[in-house]
């Protein structure tokens, strides 16, 4: 049988939409985006020849839109995608192409005045000038390094990611440097890189260590690019942020990409951007047509271990990454597998950067099987061999969800995302549902099969309602009232709360009570005939029968 390539240059199956040995080469779609040849040669080594949806919008208005004759004209961007649909290219490219440019037009100003002084000299009799070369490990020759472009990642493993990625974009372009400026790396290193760097990936806080301490100038940044804005936020670099917007204020563009155009993201951009616009290519509720998601329910956390176990042992994963909650749960996770013989190393923020560096390395040359992970390894993480994503312990934020199984399935490749979820943690697989607005598909494994009864799926014309008794829905995400009145949550009844919302509780009779309200019909135990829990100080509260 022929072998079939994927428009973006991977195996794919025979049934897929393909090109054959046999046909013709589809023109390459990045030469109708205006990229310099240089990045297109660059594109074409890694595999790729068609953009992604994201990057055939955001490329062409991300670069200079001036008419001919004019002077330069960029505008701000706010772009919304799914993870793993190559956003980081979308950013990289025009910016690439741009500073390619500057260059150029450097370069041309430098010949022109050599070519003046030449030409003054030989009218005066005199030999042309020579060009002055200083020895750059000379500290008197030292300069602050002056970047052109800026980009901006919330975690050390998302700036590592987005700088590799930005050097092998620039293995055709001579005079471009790249430097990548994260926390938990020795000063006199970055120092060093630092020096004639054109594009500086970077993290806040290490940035702005460098620029206080005079090593780094931002006043000459022309492009400032603001990865994963959600999550910068979250981690608490507002303060950052506006410092950042301060220091480079004279520039060009600003992007900014997010998960979603969340209000406080509309805030942010309000106040670093000048009249942005908006690019959302899908949304977190769009579903992963390659990853497949499935759920497990579990009686306790050994019932999970157990299956976890279970999935591990399948023949099929390649490599794959396992979420934990906390710390403490990843480094324990990580030493049982490890003693069960398989391979695998924990990562979180604990650990210092030179071994979240080797690990990271380890992971993508195949060396470790197994990654155990908190959250810090739900953004930044490319590796195409990740097969399988486990989500053993699941995310404080129902966000961080879509992160997670974004590991998988990256650029057309299929994945699995199994998330293992405890009874108790109910609430949460429904937060996660409100905000996907996808019902987790629940599955059994054979001979592991909960004891309990899993909670029942919402009914048909019903919402993925949040916590009892809280109309806006869990602690992340949209509201659940928007999405409707749920049915029921399982064992615990038919729901009715909507109903009681519409009357207000009774107060409890005058000299009686604590001020407050009266139990409902949510409390009432079977066998008591429809009436309400009758609590001990009972001579103080009113007695009523549920509605």
């Amino acid at each position: 049988m022929t072998d079939t390539f994927d428009v973006q240059g991977e195996f794919a199956p025979a049934d897929s939409i393909a090109i054959t040995a046999d046909a013709p080469l589809a023109p390459n779609g990045f030469i109708r985006l205006g990229l310099a040849p240089e990045l297109i040669r660059a594109v074409e080594d890694l595999g790729f020849t068609q953009p992604t949806s994201v990057q055939d919008q955001v490329i062409p208005m991300a670069m200079d839109n001036s008419a001919e004759g004019e002077s330069s004209r960029f505008i701000d961007l706010m772009v919304s995608s799914q993870t793993g649909s190559g956003k980081t290219a979308a950013f990289l490219l025009p910016v690439l192409h741009t500073l390619l440019q500057l260059q150029a037009e450097s370069d041309e100003r430098e010949r022109a005045e050599e070519k003046r002084l030449a030409d003054e000299a030989t009218a005066r009799g005199e030999p042309a000038p020579k060009r002055k070369r200083r020895n750059p490990t000379d500290p008197r020759n030292f300069k602050a390094a002056t970047p052109g472009a800026l980009v901006l990642c919330p975690t050390r493993e998302l700036a590592q990611q987005v700088a590799h990625d930005a050097i092998d974009l620039v293995r055709h372009c001579k005079g471009l440097r790249i430097a990548n400026v994260v926390g938990g790396m020795p000063y006199q290193l970055q120092i060093a890189r630092l020096q004639n760097a054109n594009l500086v990936v970077a993290t806040p806080g290490r940035l702005l260590d460098l620029q206080r301490s005079q090593q780094i100038k931002l006043d000459q940044v022309k492009f400032l690019v603001v990865d994963e804005a959600d999550r910068m936020l979250d981690l608490g670099f507002a303060d950052d942020l506006a410092e950042v917007n301060q220091l480079t204020i004279e520039r060009h563009q600003t992007m900014m990409f997010s998960a979603t155009f969340a209000p406080r993201i509309q805030q942010l951009a309000s106040r670093v951007m000048r009249e942005p616009q908006k690019v959302q290519i899908d949304s977190p509720q769009e579903k992963h047509a390659n990853i497949k998601q499935v759920l497990f329910w579990a009686d306790n956390a050994q019932h999970k271990r157990k299956m976890l176990d279970h999935w591990l042992r399948d023949t099929s994963i390649d490599q794959a990454i396992v979420f934990a909650s906390t710390q403490v749960e990843c480094d324990g996770l990580a030493n049982d597998l490890q003693q069960e013989g398989f391979s695998a190393v924990a990562l979180h923020g604990a650990l210092s950067q030179g071994l979240r560096n080797r690990r990271l390395s380890a992971l993508r040359n195949g060396q470790v099987q197994i990654l155990v992970a908190t959250d810090v390894a739900a953004r930044g993480i490319d590796v195409p061999t990740i097969t399988h994503v486990f989500n053993f312990g699941l995310p404080m934020k129902s966000e961080d969800y879509t992160h997670r199984i974004g590991r998988t399935g990256r650029a057309g490749r299929d994945g699995l995302a199994v998330t293992f979820a405890e009874f108790r943690d109910r609430f949460r697989i429904f937060d996660i549902e409100g905000y996907t607005k996808q019902p987790f598909k629940a599955d059994v494994i054979p001979g592991l099969e909960p004891t309990q009864r899993p909670p029942r799926a919402p009914q048909p014309g019903g919402g993925f309602g949040g916590r009892p008794g809280r109309a806006g829905g869990g602690r992340s995400g949209p509201g659940r009232a928007e999405y409707g009145r749920k049915a029921g949550f399982g064992d615990f009844g038919r729901d009715r709360r909507d109903e009681q919302r519409a009357t207000p509780w009774e107060k409890p009779p005058a000299g009686g009570g604590f001020g407050r309200p009266e139990p409902r019909g949510d409390f009432a135990r079977p066998g008591t005939g429809g009436k309400v829990f009758v609590p001990r100080d009972a001579k103080k509260r009113a007695y009523k029968p549920a509605r």
